[in-house]
Protein backbone atom coordinates (compact mmCIF):
# COMPACT_ATOMS: atom_id res chain seq x y z
CA UNK A 1 0.00 0.00 0.00
CA UNK A 2 1.35 3.42 -1.02
CA UNK A 3 -0.06 6.16 1.23
CA UNK A 4 -0.45 9.54 -0.47
CA UNK A 5 -2.55 11.34 2.14
CA UNK A 6 -3.97 10.95 5.62
CA UNK A 7 -7.32 12.30 6.73
CA UNK A 8 -8.59 12.36 10.29
CA UNK A 9 -12.19 13.36 11.01
CA UNK A 10 -13.43 13.14 14.57
CA UNK A 11 -16.00 14.23 17.14
CA UNK A 12 -14.85 15.72 20.45
CA UNK A 13 -17.33 16.54 23.25
CA UNK A 14 -16.70 19.85 25.02
CA UNK A 15 -18.52 21.20 28.08
CA UNK A 16 -18.67 24.72 29.55
CA UNK A 17 -16.08 25.90 27.07
CA UNK A 18 -15.04 28.99 25.17
CA UNK A 19 -12.36 27.28 23.12
CA UNK A 20 -12.14 30.13 20.61
CA UNK A 21 -13.63 33.45 21.68
CA UNK A 22 -14.23 36.21 19.16
CA UNK A 23 -14.51 39.99 19.30
CA UNK A 24 -16.50 41.73 22.03
CA UNK A 25 -19.77 41.97 20.15
CA UNK A 26 -21.86 42.65 23.23
CA UNK A 27 -20.02 45.57 24.75
CA UNK A 28 -18.10 44.53 27.86
CA UNK A 29 -18.46 40.83 27.07
CA UNK A 30 -16.08 38.30 25.61
CA UNK A 31 -18.16 36.62 22.89
CA UNK A 32 -17.85 33.03 21.77
CA UNK A 33 -17.65 32.44 18.01
CA UNK A 34 -20.97 31.34 16.49
CA UNK A 35 -22.21 30.64 12.99
CA UNK A 36 -25.49 32.15 11.74
CA UNK A 37 -27.24 28.82 12.47
CA UNK A 38 -26.35 29.06 16.17
CA UNK A 39 -23.58 26.46 16.21
CA UNK A 40 -20.36 27.52 17.91
CA UNK A 41 -17.13 26.98 16.02
CA UNK A 42 -13.38 27.04 16.51
CA UNK A 43 -11.39 28.63 13.70
CA UNK A 44 -9.07 26.62 11.49
CA UNK A 45 -6.21 28.82 12.67
CA UNK A 46 -6.87 27.83 16.29
CA UNK A 47 -7.15 24.17 15.30
CA UNK A 48 -3.73 24.29 13.64
CA UNK A 49 -2.28 26.10 16.66
CA UNK A 50 -3.52 23.40 19.04
CA UNK A 51 -2.30 20.63 16.74
CA UNK A 52 1.21 22.07 16.50
CA UNK A 53 1.33 22.47 20.29
CA UNK A 54 0.49 18.78 20.58
CA UNK A 55 3.16 17.93 18.00
CA UNK A 56 5.70 20.01 19.91
CA UNK A 57 5.14 18.02 23.09
CA UNK A 58 5.36 14.70 21.26
CA UNK A 59 8.51 15.78 19.45
CA UNK A 60 10.20 16.88 22.67
CA UNK A 61 9.56 13.42 24.15
CA UNK A 62 10.87 11.57 21.08
CA UNK A 63 14.49 10.34 21.44
CA UNK A 64 14.79 10.37 17.63
CA UNK A 65 13.96 14.08 17.29
CA UNK A 66 17.59 15.15 16.74
CA UNK A 67 17.74 18.94 16.26
CA UNK A 68 14.11 19.25 15.18
CA UNK A 69 11.65 21.51 17.00
CA UNK A 70 8.32 23.29 16.49
CA UNK A 71 8.70 27.07 16.15
CA UNK A 72 6.25 29.62 17.55
CA UNK A 73 3.60 30.75 15.11
CA UNK A 74 4.85 34.36 15.30
CA UNK A 75 8.37 33.52 14.14
CA UNK A 76 8.43 30.76 11.51
CA UNK A 77 11.80 30.27 9.77
CA UNK A 78 12.17 28.93 6.23
CA UNK A 79 13.95 25.84 7.52
CA UNK A 80 11.95 22.68 6.91
CA UNK A 81 14.87 20.45 7.87
CA UNK A 82 14.67 21.43 11.55
CA UNK A 83 11.36 23.24 12.09
CA UNK A 84 8.30 21.01 11.89
CA UNK A 85 5.94 23.99 11.72
CA UNK A 86 7.63 25.45 8.64
CA UNK A 87 7.63 21.99 7.04
CA UNK A 88 4.04 20.91 7.74
CA UNK A 89 2.48 24.35 8.23
CA UNK A 90 4.21 26.35 5.50
CA UNK A 91 5.78 29.79 5.64
CA UNK A 92 5.98 33.12 3.85
CA UNK A 93 9.21 35.12 3.58
CA UNK A 94 8.05 38.36 1.97
CA UNK A 95 11.43 40.04 1.54
CA UNK A 96 12.65 37.39 -0.90
CA UNK A 97 10.09 38.32 -3.52
CA UNK A 98 10.31 34.97 -5.27
CA UNK A 99 8.65 31.56 -5.21
CA UNK A 100 11.29 30.06 -2.89
CA UNK A 101 10.15 32.53 -0.23
CA UNK A 102 6.85 30.77 0.44
CA UNK A 103 5.68 27.25 1.10
CA UNK A 104 2.18 25.83 0.81
CA UNK A 105 1.24 23.86 3.92
CA UNK A 106 1.01 20.06 3.54
CA UNK A 107 -1.09 20.03 6.74
CA UNK A 108 -4.57 21.55 6.56
CA UNK A 109 -7.49 21.78 8.97
CA UNK A 110 -11.12 22.86 8.86
CA UNK A 111 -12.81 24.93 11.57
CA UNK A 112 -14.29 22.71 14.28
CA UNK A 113 -18.08 23.06 14.25
CA UNK A 114 -20.73 21.86 16.72
CA UNK A 115 -23.00 19.10 15.42
CA UNK A 116 -26.11 20.79 16.85
CA UNK A 117 -27.19 24.29 17.81
CA UNK A 118 -25.34 25.51 20.91
CA UNK A 119 -26.69 26.79 24.22
CA UNK A 120 -24.57 29.81 25.09
CA UNK A 121 -24.54 31.29 28.59
CA UNK A 122 -22.82 34.26 30.19
CA UNK A 123 -20.59 34.20 33.23
CA UNK A 124 -20.54 37.39 35.32
CA UNK A 125 -17.06 38.45 36.43
CA UNK A 126 -16.56 41.00 39.18
CA UNK A 127 -13.32 42.71 40.15
CA UNK A 128 -13.75 43.95 43.72
CA UNK A 129 -12.01 46.92 45.24
CA UNK A 130 -10.71 45.19 48.33
CA UNK A 131 -9.50 48.22 50.32
CA UNK A 132 -12.16 50.97 50.24
CA UNK A 133 -10.27 53.12 52.77
CA UNK A 134 -7.24 53.61 50.55
CA UNK A 135 -6.85 55.24 47.19
CA UNK A 136 -6.44 52.66 44.49
CA UNK A 137 -6.02 52.77 40.75
CA UNK A 138 -8.05 49.57 40.48
CA UNK A 139 -11.74 50.36 40.33
CA UNK A 140 -14.54 47.88 40.82
CA UNK A 141 -15.42 46.43 37.41
CA UNK A 142 -18.02 44.14 35.90
CA UNK A 143 -17.64 41.99 32.81
CA UNK A 144 -19.25 38.96 31.25
CA UNK A 145 -17.74 35.99 29.48
CA UNK A 146 -19.74 33.82 27.12
CA UNK A 147 -19.42 30.04 27.24
CA UNK A 148 -21.09 27.15 25.47
CA UNK A 149 -22.82 24.61 27.68
CA UNK A 150 -22.09 21.41 25.78
CA UNK A 151 -21.11 20.67 22.20
CA UNK A 152 -19.97 17.77 20.08
CA UNK A 153 -17.36 19.41 17.87
CA UNK A 154 -16.52 17.92 14.47
CA UNK A 155 -12.83 18.36 13.65
CA UNK A 156 -10.99 17.56 10.40
CA UNK A 157 -7.29 17.33 9.61
CA UNK A 158 -5.56 16.36 6.37
CA UNK A 159 -1.91 15.72 5.45
CA UNK A 160 -0.38 15.63 1.98
CA UNK A 161 2.17 12.92 2.76
CA UNK A 162 4.31 13.40 -0.35
CA UNK A 163 5.01 17.09 0.32
CA UNK A 164 6.35 16.53 3.85
CA UNK A 165 10.08 17.17 4.07
CA UNK A 166 10.56 18.24 0.48
CA UNK A 167 10.75 21.33 -1.71
CA UNK A 168 9.59 21.78 -5.28
CA UNK A 169 12.06 23.79 -7.36
CA UNK A 170 10.58 25.36 -10.47
CA UNK A 171 12.65 26.24 -13.54
CA UNK A 172 11.54 29.21 -15.63
CA UNK A 173 12.81 30.60 -18.91
CA UNK A 174 11.35 33.81 -20.33
CA UNK A 175 8.52 33.55 -17.78
CA UNK A 176 7.67 30.04 -18.98
CA UNK A 177 7.60 27.14 -16.50
CA UNK A 178 9.77 24.44 -18.09
CA UNK A 179 10.57 21.95 -15.33
CA UNK A 180 9.93 20.94 -11.72
CA UNK A 181 12.39 19.16 -9.44
CA UNK A 182 11.51 17.72 -6.03
CA UNK A 183 14.31 18.09 -3.50
CA UNK A 184 14.11 15.73 -0.52
CA UNK A 185 15.37 17.74 2.44
CA UNK A 186 14.95 14.91 4.99
CA UNK A 187 15.52 11.16 4.71
CA UNK A 188 12.77 8.54 4.59
CA UNK A 189 13.09 7.68 8.29
CA UNK A 190 12.53 11.27 9.40
CA UNK A 191 9.75 11.62 6.85
CA UNK A 192 7.95 8.62 8.37
CA UNK A 193 8.50 9.97 11.89
CA UNK A 194 6.92 13.33 11.05
CA UNK A 195 3.90 11.73 9.42
CA UNK A 196 3.42 9.60 12.54
CA UNK A 197 3.70 12.69 14.78
CA UNK A 198 0.90 14.34 12.84
CA UNK A 199 -1.43 11.38 13.31
CA UNK A 200 -0.60 10.96 17.00
CA UNK A 201 -1.09 14.69 17.66
CA UNK A 202 -4.70 14.66 16.41
CA UNK A 203 -5.80 12.69 19.46
CA UNK A 204 -4.19 15.03 22.00
CA UNK A 205 -5.92 18.34 21.21
CA UNK A 206 -5.86 20.40 24.39
CA UNK A 207 -4.12 23.78 24.06
CA UNK A 208 -7.03 26.09 23.35
CA UNK A 209 -6.73 29.86 23.79
CA UNK A 210 -8.10 31.58 26.87
CA UNK A 211 -8.27 28.26 28.68
CA UNK A 212 -5.17 28.48 30.88
CA UNK A 213 -7.25 27.83 34.00
CA UNK A 214 -9.99 25.73 32.43
CA UNK A 215 -9.32 22.14 31.44
CA UNK A 216 -10.99 21.99 28.03
CA UNK A 217 -10.27 18.83 26.06
CA UNK A 218 -10.55 18.34 22.32
CA UNK A 219 -9.74 14.63 22.54
CA UNK A 220 -12.22 12.61 20.46
CA UNK A 221 -14.77 9.99 21.43
CA UNK A 222 -15.38 9.10 17.75
CA UNK A 223 -12.85 9.06 14.95
CA UNK A 224 -12.39 8.00 11.33
CA UNK A 225 -8.77 7.71 10.20
CA UNK A 226 -8.16 7.26 6.47
CA UNK A 227 -4.80 6.16 5.08
CA UNK A 228 -5.49 6.98 1.46
CA UNK A 229 -3.92 5.97 -1.84
CA UNK A 230 -4.82 9.34 -3.40
CA UNK A 231 -5.35 12.95 -2.44
CA UNK A 232 -8.91 13.14 -1.12
CA UNK A 233 -10.76 14.99 1.62
CA UNK A 234 -14.20 13.58 0.93
CA UNK A 235 -14.28 11.70 4.23
CA UNK A 236 -14.56 14.95 6.21
CA UNK A 237 -18.31 14.63 5.59
CA UNK A 238 -18.58 11.37 7.52
CA UNK A 239 -19.68 12.75 10.91
CA UNK A 240 -21.60 15.75 9.58
CA UNK A 241 -25.22 15.94 10.74
CA UNK A 242 -26.40 16.39 7.15
CA UNK A 243 -24.70 13.18 5.97
CA UNK A 244 -27.12 10.24 5.67
CA UNK A 245 -26.39 6.64 6.66
CA UNK A 246 -26.44 5.68 2.97
CA UNK A 247 -23.83 8.31 2.17
CA UNK A 248 -21.62 7.02 4.98
CA UNK A 249 -21.93 3.45 3.67
CA UNK A 250 -21.07 4.51 0.13
CA UNK A 251 -18.16 6.61 1.35
CA UNK A 252 -16.56 3.62 3.07
CA UNK A 253 -17.19 1.45 0.00
CA UNK A 254 -15.43 4.03 -2.15
CA UNK A 255 -12.38 3.94 0.13
CA UNK A 256 -12.26 0.14 0.01
CA UNK A 257 -12.58 0.11 -3.80
CA UNK A 258 -9.40 2.14 -4.29
CA UNK A 259 -7.36 0.24 -1.70
CA UNK A 260 -7.43 2.83 1.06
CA UNK A 261 -7.42 1.64 4.66
CA UNK A 262 -9.66 3.23 7.24
CA UNK A 263 -10.05 2.81 10.99
CA UNK A 264 -13.35 3.73 12.63
CA UNK A 265 -13.26 4.13 16.41
CA UNK A 266 -16.19 4.86 18.72
CA UNK A 267 -16.00 5.07 22.51
CA UNK A 268 -19.79 5.29 22.78
CA UNK A 269 -20.48 1.81 21.36
CA UNK A 270 -19.78 -1.72 22.61
CA UNK A 271 -19.13 -3.10 19.15
CA UNK A 272 -16.22 -2.22 16.90
CA UNK A 273 -13.00 -0.43 17.75
CA UNK A 274 -12.57 2.15 20.49
CA UNK A 275 -10.85 5.43 19.63
CA UNK A 276 -7.61 4.22 21.22
CA UNK A 277 -7.73 0.96 19.28
CA UNK A 278 -8.40 2.78 16.00
CA UNK A 279 -5.35 5.00 16.54
CA UNK A 280 -3.10 2.11 17.55
CA UNK A 281 -4.07 0.08 14.48
CA UNK A 282 -3.66 3.08 12.19
CA UNK A 283 -0.22 3.92 13.62
CA UNK A 284 0.87 0.29 13.30
CA UNK A 285 -0.29 0.16 9.67
CA UNK A 286 1.43 3.46 8.97
CA UNK A 287 4.79 2.12 10.19
CA UNK A 288 4.58 -0.89 7.88
CA UNK A 289 3.20 0.87 4.79
CA UNK A 290 5.09 2.64 2.03
CA UNK A 291 4.74 6.43 2.14
CA UNK A 292 4.59 8.24 -1.18
CA UNK A 293 7.44 10.65 -1.96
CA UNK A 294 7.79 12.25 -5.41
Amino acid sequence: MNISSILVTMVAPMENHAANRGEKLLGNASSIKQRPDGRVYISGQMQRHVLFRAMSRLNEQDPKRGETYVSNGDGIPADIKKDLRSDLGGYLVTEKGEYSGRRTAPLTATPAVALQGSDVGRDLLIRLRMNPNADSEKKQALATNEYSQRDEMVMNFHLDVGEVGGLRKLTYEKEMHLATEFDKIIDDEEHSRRVGLFLEATRTMNDYANQARNAVSGEPNRVLIVLDTKMSRKAIRYFATETTDQERTNLLKELEARGAQYFLGDDTQDEGLSVAEAYEQALDTLQKAQLFRP
